[in-house]
């Protein structure tokens, strides 16, 4: 990370701005203290990526925190066409004052923008419907991008950059949230772990989500639910999935693995992890 970091230290004397790309379901285990030595004193605009996966509600108290503390701040679904039009306009909106003045003086500045954010928030996602063409490898998992890449829109420079996560989470729930979007490599995750903390977790507020998406019994959930209790729903979830080996036992892995994908894909519904 060290290396990566100086790196994006050296490529920000480049960049007037940078687009810090956010996952919507937990974007304050988004922000990456270091980051702090790359953008300095620049100019932020805040992106919610993955907005169509949270409830409007939430992303408006996002939204107003960031205009709280002086921030750019503009949510998306970046899959769709041209939705990263509102990240233009916000730059834009950001360097109004500039682009008239140099415009006057028949000057042309080019505005060049450094996106950055952890692994799988969506970067060069973002940077591909930006360009209207596939100038970024895009996948749906941790560590795609590989190295840094110059988009050209118009009168905006765009830097892809690869996704930087911190070495070790003194905060064992930031590191909960960012393996349950995927921006932790999953081949170093205990996915029965993940799902019955993913369960704990849902308990609090979107324990509806979980009985309406596999019908398991209401009376699992209390208020209040143990690591033995979370198991004890995993086990539901793979009977109703059918995640059954012989013997008649339940296959927990299978079964974490069905529960984490359809909560990435959004297929429990809009959630939000913080609040």
């Amino acid at each position: 990370m060290n290396k990566t970091l100086k790196q994006m230290q050296q490529d920000s004397k480049l960049c007037a701005c940078f687009v810090y790309v956010l996952d919507a379901r937990c974007p304050k285990s988004c922000i990456n203290p270091e980051f702090v030595k790359v953008i300095k004193d620049k100019p932020i605009i805040y992106v919610l990526n993955k907005a169509d996966l949270v409830d409007p509600a939430d992303i408006n108290q996002v939204k107003q925190y960031f205009k709280k503390i002086g921030a750019g701040c503009v949510s998306i679904d970046a899959t769709k066409s041209n939705s990263t039009k509102v990240i233009v306009d916000e730059i834009k909106r950001v360097f109004s004052l500039r682009l008239k003045q140099n415009q006057q003086k028949g000057v042309n500045f080019i505005i060049r923008a450094m996106i950055l954010g952890v692994p799988n928030s969506g970067k060069s996602t973002i940077v591909n419907n930006l360009s209207k063409k596939a100038s970024a490898v895009v996948g749906n998992r941790a560590g795609v991008t590989k190295s840094k890449q110059w988009i050209r829109l118009n009168d905006i420079e765009f830097m892809d950059t690869p996704g930087v996560l911190l070495p070790n989470f003194e905060d064992e729930n930031i590191a909960y949230n960012l393996a349950f979007v995927g921006s932790v490599k999953d081949e170093v995750l205990n996915f029965v772990d993940l799902a019955t903390r993913l369960i704990i977790k849902l308990n609090q507020n979107y324990s509806a989500a979980i009985t309406t998406r596999y019908g398991v019994d209401s009376t699992l959930f209390t208020q209040d639910i143990s690591t033995t209790q979370a198991h004890t729903i995993l086990e539901a979830i793979g009977k109703k999935r059918g995640c059954i080996v012989s013997g008649g036992h339940v296959d927990l892995d299978r079964a974490a693995h069905i529960l984490i994908s359809d909560f990435r894909l959004g297929k429990l519904g809009k959630i939000c992890l913080e609040n």
